[in-house]
């Protein structure tokens, strides 16, 4: 199948990226800051907060205040993890546009994660689909652990596209397919996506791919072979999983840029911007960029300048 001739690129940092960043609560005014200079870039999809229990997930305890602080830009979709009805209602009092519910392919990680099984994960999202189809807000889907769990090890494709199936069924206009763990491999990333496009279109699939053992990129370029065409990524790499004793973060927005730029697929999104955006907030945080692509680049501005 020939590659696709352009990929929506799906921006995790602000929620995906910074739920899980260890120490000292991210101020809201950079996590504002962060969306607007993502918008900036040329990025038209931001994941802009999580409306969970701050005691479960400290960092995104003000995601009201940051919904409600961003200056949005035109023809960008601010979008927010709504796990529950209670969270939905609070995201939809913020003027959401669009809402996101996960579930897992491997029974042992749900019970790790949420405390139930899939199928009961499955009948708690009902209502909260219910309640946002009624508002006029877009539903999307995510399904963890699908190359890999680190409780119950490799996940066979058919489990993942039974959960892809039923959050599709229950109204999410979008699957994302979650390696957690960032165990994947491009065959088997491939054999995971035949598997699940049968079940669902393969124009309502994402990937979300972490990049602990350095696998992320060539994964993408697995899937893109296989036609798809939507991509999730955090700025600076930023990410990881709690539940996954040394899960490194999401692939690097630069870094799938830097790929879709040489496969010459059109993003629409300034990489060089993206690029300082990744050495701004990581500094933010106290370190660098995780990504090759920003330490190339942050290496070559810093040689030019010298």
């Amino acid at each position: 199948m020939p590659l696709p001739t352009e990929v929506r690129l799906f921006e995790m940092a602000p929620r995906d990226g910074l739920q899980n960043e260890p120490g000292p609560i991210v101020p809201t005014a950079i996590k504002i800051e962060l969306i607007e200079r993502l918008a900036r870039c040329g990025i038209r999809h931001i994941e802009a907060a999580s409306f969970v229990s701050p005691k479960w997930v400290p960092q995104m305890g003000d995601a009201d205040a940051v919904m409600r602080g961003i200056t949005r830009a035109p023809g960008v979709v601010y979008s927010a993890l709504t796990p529950n009805l209670r969270g939905l209602e609070g995201a939809l009092a913020t003027g959401v546009e669009e809402v996101a519910v996960f579930a897992a392919a491997s029974e042992r990680f749900s019970q790790k994660n949420i405390n139930c099984s899939i199928a009961e994960s499955l009948t708690r999202f009902e209502p909260v689909l219910e309640r946002a189809q009624a508002s006029g807000i877009r539903v999307r889907g995510y399904v963890s652990c699908v190359l890999g769990c680190p409780y119950e090890g490799e996940i066979a494709p058919h489990q993942v596209a039974s959960v892809a199936k039923a959050l599709s069924q229950m109204g999410c206009y979008e699957v994302s397919l979650g390696d957690t763990v960032g165990v994947g491999t491009p065959l088997a990333a491939k054999h995971m996506l035949e598997a699940v496009s049968r079940a669902v279109p393969m124009k309502h699939l994402a990937a979300h791919f972490h990049d602990t053992y350095g696998q992320a990129i060539a994964n993408l370029y697995a899937v893109l072979e296989e036609g798809l065409s939507v991509i999730d990524a955090a700025v600076g790499g930023l990410g990881g999983c709690p539940y996954a004793k040394g899960a490194a973060g999401n692939v690097a927005t630069e870094d799938v840029l830097y790929l879709l730029e040489g496969l010459g697929i059109h993003t629409g999104i300034d990489l060089d911007e993206v690029v300082d955006t990744a050495f701004w907030i990581t500094q933010a945080l106290g370190r660098t960029p995780n990504s090759k692509v920003a330490k190339a680049k942050g290496a070559g501005k810093l040689n030019a300048t010298q």
